[in-house]
């Protein structure tokens, strides 16, 4: 270590050092309260869960009739916005719901045949879940609903249980039991503070995810875009160019493609025409019901459907039958179910929470992702019970909603009831929709999911980040949902214990003319103290993972400098601070690991001193008796009071910086 000040005193022993003028606040060091145990804290996340806050301003124990009205407005935020609600408002959503209804109706006949479900089955899911959501939702522009990617997941991994074309009634039961199941976890997640469930899927792997299932939902629509009989039931991009190959022999009909196509360009056109001229964003969002109307009129005048060209047939009218019965939590498919609702549950919260909070912030408005996660569960359990599946937040729809002018949720109430109006009166009018106009729906709906921008920025910012997003994106495409989310995890879990296996250590310097030490990689105008080594741990949990690591790095970086200073005396390192300021919490393994150190530095006659020992980490230390071992006088608050210690010590002077 180069020095640029004289230090009077030679090298000195471990027990000359005496340093009684330390400053008071290094005591505070010592003294600090015991830290709440695990117990505590999660007795006190479970408070916080199921006792609400008392009426502000309130003074002591709040009557039990304002406790219950806290907890009912905390369960059903209707109850608080409700009051302030007014007729304006009121007029803003009935258009929203109204235009929000004229995008949902054929987005969700579309969405249930990805989910390979009969029409009626996405419609119902348009009706019921939108009305739990609006009593107990706290978002108010998003739009609850089926969407592409969970219908994608839905029918990719329960047909691998039941095929849906050789048992419908058990396929249908296994979707119901899934939504059920899915709800329940959701509400789990709300009640128990379990969110952080949901940032396992880092935004680089839900880039990828998106991008990849969106291809994977395009090919899919290649089928009802021919007018294909034949088709796999594979979701890799390889089986399905296989299918279409092989499906492409056979006799089709070209009207189907035409038809597809046409509404495709149409639906395409107005979007680019509402995005460009703010004032006819109707226009897009209508554009879905317009291409159903004129394709379902032309089939009809033409009789096109006897002439090769695919029609949905019959749609089931009327209300929401009963599903209950069909809820089978001890089958025998009961492990495969619950399987499949946790990553339904987990990618339904993840795209719902990101919508939600995307719209929010430009309200200026704060969303309570718990009671997000209650809303939807309770959404999702209804919604098993009268024959809906996975329903969460949807972008396209909430953006339609936002744009129409929303207000509150009470616009998914008016898109509810619109769509049952439409279960009532006009099922029997959709028996010619043709096939290839609800492929072109879904299709239109799909450039939305895929983020090539945020992609390249990704690659830009963070290389590993996009790998997560890179195994997700060919995971999904060449081999399944299940098979892309699991690579992205395993990149992300790899991720993160190669950072925690290798935390950063690093030298720290001082700034000149300030009390401030930094890394002298980050900072190289930062000067190194004569005489002192300062090493800055950073992590935050000093454990067994990581002990061995940090401690061979600090025991070989003294031993570097004591054998460069061996032939300089007056050079030689007297004292090593260790910088715990990052260092929150600390294991047996990383107290056994302070102790090694501690005596590798003992017995080439160097100081060890702390600095700034995260509240856990201190307490631990002191009931392991390593403060013993180390010396109470060498326990200090800040790494400046460490080092100016130490060069007391050595009657030594610091640098001129």
């Amino acid at each position: 270590m180069e020095a640029t000040a004289a230090v009077e005193s030679t090298a000195t022993t471990v027990s000359a050092f005496d340093v009684s003028k330390r400053p008071d606040t290094a005591k505070l060091v010592l003294n600090t309260p015991r830290p709440p145990s695990l117990r505590e804290d999660l007795a006190g996340a479970f408070r916080r869960a199921f006792r609400p806050r008392a009426a502000a301003g309130g003074g002591g124990r709040a009557p039990r009739w304002a406790w219950a009205l806290t907890a009912l407005q905390c369960v059903f935020p209707v109850l608080q916005w409700g009051r302030s609600y007014n007729l304006k408002a009121f007029r803003s959503d009935v258009m929203a719901g109204l235009t929000l209804a004229s995008l949902g109706i054929p987005q969700s006949i579309g969405y249930a045949n990805l989910a390979k479900l009969d029409p009626q089955y996405g419609l119902y899911t348009s009706v019921v879940p939108p009305l739990i959501y609006a009593v107990m939702g706290t978002s108010r522009e998003i739009a609850i609903g089926p969407v592409a990617v969970v219908s994608l997941l839905l029918s990719s991994m329960i047909q691998n249980v039941v095929d849906p074309a050789a048992d419908p009634a058990t396929y249908r039961s296994l979707v119901f039991t899934v939504t059920f199941l899915v709800g329940v976890f959701q509400v789990s997640f709300g009640l128990f503070r379990l969110g952080f469930l949901v940032d396992f899927l880092s935004h680089a792997a839900i880039v990828g995810f998106m991008g990849g299932a969106a291809i994977v939902i395009g090919l899919q629509q290649l089928k009802g875009l021919f007018g294909l009989s034949r088709f796999t039931n594979s979701t890799d991009v390889v089986s399905v160019i296989k299918a279409v190959c092989s499906a492409l022999r056979d006799p089709w009909h070209p009207g189907n493609f035409l038809i597809g196509c046409s509404f495709l360009i149409f639906i395409l056109t107005t979007r680019f025409i509402g995005r460009r001229y703010k004032k006819l964003f109707w226009l897009s969002a209508i554009s879905p019901l317009l291409s159903v109307i004129l394709s379902t009129a032309a089939v009809y005048a033409t009789r096109a459907d006897k002439h090769g060209v695919k029609i949905i047939q019959s749609v089931h009218a009327g209300v929401n039958p009963s599903s209950a019965k069909q809820i089978h939590l001890n089958g025998p498919y009961s492990a495969e179910c619950a399987k499949i609702a946790i990553i339904c549950a987990v990618i339904a919260l993840t795209e719902a929470i990101a919508v939600g909070r995307s719209f929010a912030s430009i309200r200026g408005y704060r969303l309570d992702g718990n009671k997000e996660m209650i809303a939807m569960g309770f959404s999702n359990v209804a919604g098993s019970l009268s024959s809906c599946y996975v329903a969460t937040g949807s972008f396209s729809r909430t953006a339609v909603n936002f744009s129409a002018g929303a207000r509150s949720t009470m616009s998914n109430i008016v898109m509810s009831i619109t769509v049952f109006i439409a279960l009532e009166l006009f099922m029997k009018f959709l028996y010619y929709t043709p096939m290839a106009v609800l492929a072109s729906i879904i299709l239109s709906a799909l450039p939305g999911l895929i983020d090539i921008k945020e992609a390249f920025n990704i690659w830009k910012v963070d290389k590993m980040d996009f790998l997560t997003c890179l195994g997700a994106f060919v995971g999904v495409l060449f081999g399944s949902v299940e098979i892309g989310l699991g690579v992205a995890l395993a990149i992300s879990f790899a991720k993160i214990i190669i950072q925690s296996i290798r935390p950063q250590v690093e030298v720290l310097g001082r700034l000149q003319g300030t009390n401030t030490f930094c890394s002298i990689r980050q900072y190289p105008v930062a000067c190194r103290t004569p005489t002192v080594q300062t090493i800055r741990i950073d992590t935050s949990f000093l454990c067994f993972i990581n002990a061995t690591f940090i401690k061979e790095r600090i025991i070989e970086w003294v031993r570097e400098d004591v054998e460069t200073s061996d032939e300089k005396a007056r050079e030689r390192v007297q004292a090593v601070v260790l910088d715990m300021s990052n260092v929150v919490n600390i294991d047996t393994s990383g107290l056994t690991a302070l102790e090694e150190i501690h005596k590798e530095l003992v017995s080439l006659g160097i100081q060890m001193a702390i600095a700034s020992p995260g509240w856990q980490a201190i307490q631990k230390m002191k009931v392991a008796r390593v403060i013993d071992r180390v010396g109470e006088d060498w326990i200090f608050l800040t790494v400046g009071e460490a080092v100016e210690a130490c060069l007391t010590a050595h009657k030594g002077t610091a640098l001129e910086c």
